[in-house]
Formats: C-alpha cells, structure tokens, sequence
C-alpha cells in the first residue's frame, strides 16, 4: 500500500491502494509493505504514517537521507534534486515514474511521451475562477493532481471529482461559470466521461474531454495550462502564497 501527503498521495495513488498520510496514521493499513511518498523525505504525517506501521517500508523520496529514510528498509531517490517551486511538477511526475518501475512497469517511453506533451497543443486561457476536472480509475490521481496545480499555482477554486460522483449531486453548483475538464479514460471509464461532457454542455460549461495514457504524461498539460494562467495573470505560481505573510501564518498555525 501507498502513502503521502498533498503532491506525494496523489503521486502514491497511481500505485494502487493509497491512504493519505493521517489516515494511515488513525488506522495504520494491514498490508506486506508500505511504500511512502514525500520529496523532501519530511513530511510530518507521512513520518508518523511510517512509525505507525511496524512492515517493510520502501521510500520514494527526492534525496537519500532524512527522517523518513531512517525508517526505511529501501529509498528510491527518483529526482536529481530537491525541487524549487514549492507548486510541485516535476517532482511528481518522477515519483510517479518511480512507482510504476517498482510496480515492475516498463517506462523507458515515458521521457519522449513527456517531451511531446511539453511541445504539443495547449490548453487556451481564459478568465475563468472555477474549474471542474473530472477523471475515473487510473486517470483519478490526475484529476485531483490538476486541480491541486490549479489552486496553489492560480488561486482560482478548482475541484476534483470522480466522474461517476460528479454526475450524482455536485451538478446543482455547476453552471456555464465553471470551465469544466473531463479525463476520458478507457472502456467503461469513457462511456462514463463522454455522458459528463454531454452534461456539462447541458449546463452551458466550457468543457473539453481530454484523451488519456498514463498519469505521468497526462499531467503535463495541466502543469502548462497553471503557468499560462500564472503568467497571464501575473502571479508567481512558485510560490503558492508564501510571499504572503497571511498564507505564512497560516502554514505556520498548521504545524
């Protein structure tokens, strides 16, 4: 099983079976090994997560030593550094690269599918202040992963929501205000994201159903489309607020 905190449980969730890092540490999971996720290798609940779970631990980290790595029977270290930016990207795409090699998964092809994602169409910007981004099964990380860039990045309110869930309820506070993001997925996935498309055009949304293939590139577009919006807003997407005193209390109030 998979844990992390932010950025890291979503990176966790393209695993499998994930728990945010309070949750494992509330119920610590029966399970053969934990595998945690944290950049900074730091996290405050992803190391008490670790503590709490007396099984083999692998982490998946952005350097070899630190609190969470002592605990550690192995550390796979997948960036070359500690990422800048505190609105993380790459940081997340190499963890979720990590993963899925450890899960055995050949992603030998994913640098050249990144690099075409970096050079291909981009999402338009626009004015818009609410954003929906839908997504089921492997595409769910992405979705909830892309409205957490949205958010920290642009400031605007950007909801995740499993496709199948946001056709049962949370529609009521959709309307054609909302730019509305909808992750197609494969199979039964996307017989599910093409009636969501057909509903938010109903509603008069701005919305577009994304092709997918695999969370690692699927993100990119998303990440783009935080910096076009940042930069055409003027807005540091680096540093989600923390030039602000209010947003420097408030991380300091949360331990």
């Amino acid at each position: 099983m998979h844990v992390g905190c932010g950025t890291s449980f979503h990176a966790a969730q393209t695993g499998g079976f994930a728990m945010q890092g309070l949750e494992a540490v509330l119920q610590p999971p029966e399970a053969d090994t934990m595998v945690l996720v944290s950049h900074e290798g730091e996290t405050k609940l992803t190391l008490e997560a670790a503590r709490a779970f007396s099984g083999p631990k692998w982490l998946v980290t952005g350097k070899a030593e630190g609190p969470i790595a002592e605990l550690c029977d192995e550390v796979v270290v997948c960036t070359p550094a500690l990422e800048q930016s505190f609105c993380h990207t790459a940081s997340y795409t190499c963890a979720v690269a990590a993963i899925a090699a450890v899960h055995g998964a050949d992603v030998s092809a994913l640098p050249g599918r990144v690099g075409e994602a970096l050079a291909g169409e981009r999402f338009p910007v626009t004015a818009h202040e609410r954003f929906v981004i839908a997504g089921a099964g492997r595409d769910w990380p992405t979705a909830q992963e892309a409205a957490l860039k949205l958010r920290e990045g642009v400031f605007v309110a950007a909801e995740a929501w499993e496709t199948e869930q946001l056709l049962h309820g949370p529609l009521a506070a959709v309307d054609e205000t909302v730019r509305c993001f909808v992750l197609e997925g494969e199979g039964r996935a996307a017989e599910r994201a093409r009636g969501a498309v057909g509903a938010l055009e109903a509603l008069g949304c701005d919305v577009v159903l994304v092709p997918t293939e695999h969370p690692v590139v699927d993100i990119v577009r998303f990440q783009l489309l935080t910096l076009d919006l940042a930069e055409a807003r003027g807005i540091d997407p680096d540093l989600i607020r923390r030039d602000d005193e209010r947003w420097k209390r408030a991380a300091a109030a949360h331990g």
